[in-house]
């Protein structure tokens, strides 16, 4: 019978062999000289890498088996080569749930329609109360009255501040305007013939008061002429509740009770054409009264709706588009952006009477404050852009710090110091 033979020799594979440099190597064309000439490490490294290339660095000349797949390159061991560097995450800040510091404010109007609170940017509050209209100084706490009015002429329906927080306007029921020293506790002039019924709301463009009438009519006055009116836009059929020139004084934004909003261009002032507005909006299906303009975009503006809406809508003025909307389930009553973070704050009616603080673009809720008992008609944001103050018609005045601290606000910029200089008794 016959038995396997362990034999001693290996049989080459042919095809994972290489006859040509089978051939050379036998020859002799892989001896090395024995006296080589002088070679710089870089001659050297050149060798061995065009060796490597044409697969010469091998010391076998016969092959007995196909080589291996290569292995997968090893990780190296310096790891962070690889690591991609995302951008640190800022700490969230505490937004307190609570009110610091909470005022009486008795007989403060329930009219949703009205613009009642305005803090200037010398910290001083102020605040109208029926007939009166008080002065808090935010700095130290203390209060002053400023002006009571007749019942002829009174309520007052609105107040704002003017570039240079020394002098006040006061819109009356009556449809005129007072406007105060309130360094001097004196009154200035009274603006007469702007408007038919009260003057509901008004905002400053440097020495143009622009004030918004119940009977529908914007009005622009100059406060150093004595014939104050200049121009007047009619658009809105009904009163007009918001009004809010753009930081950069170019653009108008107006609020009515007819659900309408309106962008008017500063350019067109010296037109004719008093209906000749840039942009007109009708998506909101209650009153149009919240309104802010973005502090870090100039074209952007937030409007929010009343009863029936309640949806914030974003705005390019640029453009017309309305960006997004958002439904936030209850009245819209004011509106304030976070001049450090891309925040909105928004203040509600029924059923919660709260304060909403919105991330944009997101709009992801970032906290609600409660404490009002009912509707927070007015807010008014500090000077250094961090504690809003909000009046409701539970007739309180509630402080909040929801905008963070003030180490991280840059100083407010220096404005016109006296643009009533040409006045020096009541006209």
């Amino acid at each position: 019978s016959s038995q396997w033979v362990q034999l001693d020799r290996f049989i080459p594979n042919r095809s994972a062999m290489n006859f040509d440099y089978a051939h050379y190597m036998l020859t002799g064309g892989g001896k090395s000289k024995e006296n080589p000439g002088p070679t710089s490490p870089s001659k050297d490294q050149y060798r061995y890498l065009l060796a490597e290339t044409l697969d010469m660095n091998r010391t076998r000349i016969l092959a007995f088996k196909n080589k291996p797949s290569a292995p997968a390159k090893a990780i190296p061991h310096d790891i962070s080569y690889f690591h991609v560097r995302s951008k640190p995450v800022k700490p969230s800040r505490h937004i307190p749930q609570t009110s610091e510091k909470i005022l009486d404010a008795p007989d403060l109007m329930d009219d949703y329609y009205l613009n009642l609170l305005d803090w200037g940017s010398s910290n001083v509050l102020a605040i109208a109360l029926r007939n009166t209209v008080y002065l808090w100084d935010a700095s130290t706490g203390s209060p002053s009255e400023l002006v009571t009015v007749d019942d002829e002429i009174g309520p007052v329906t609105s107040v704002s501040w003017a570039p240079d927080v020394r002098h006040l306007a006061v819109g009356l029921n009556n449809s005129e305007v007072q406007l105060w020293d309130s360094t001097a506790n004196c009154q200035l002039r009274t603006l007469r013939g702007a408007h038919q019924s009260r003057v509901g709301s008004m905002d400053w463009n440097n020495h143009i008061l622009t004030t918004g009438g119940m009977d529908g009519k914007i009005v622009h006055n100059d406060v150093r002429v004595r014939s104050h009116i200049v121009q007047t836009y009619r658009g809105h059929h009904y009163q007009v509740c918001g009004l809010k020139w753009s930081p950069s004084g170019e653009q108008l934004a107006s609020g009515g009770n007819d659900n309408l909003l309106f962008i008017w261009d500063r350019t067109a002032a010296s037109s004719n054409n008093s209906t000749q507005w840039l942009h007109r909006f009708g998506d909101h299906t209650a009153a149009v009264k919240a309104l802010a303009w973005s502090p870090f975009q100039g074209n952007l503006l937030a409007s929010g709706g009343g009863d029936g809406d309640g949806c914030i809508k974003f705005w390019n003025t640029h453009t017309g588009a309305c960006l997004n909307s958002t439904d936030t389930g209850s009245q819209v009553c004011a509106l304030l952006w976070n001049k450090n973070e891309r925040e909105l704050l928004s203040s509600h009616g029924f059923s919660r009477n709260q304060l909403s603080l919105w991330k944009y673009p997101s709009m992801a809720k970032m906290a609600e404050l409660t404490g009002h008992t009912s509707r927070v008609l007015f807010m008014a944001q500090s000077p250094d852009g961090c504690t809003v103050a909000s009046a409701s018609a539970d007739e309180t005045l509630r402080f909040w710090n929801v905008f963070g601290t003030a180490k991280l606000v840059k100083p407010a910029p220096k404005t016109n110091p006296e643009p009533f200089e040409n006045f020096t008794r009541i006209r």
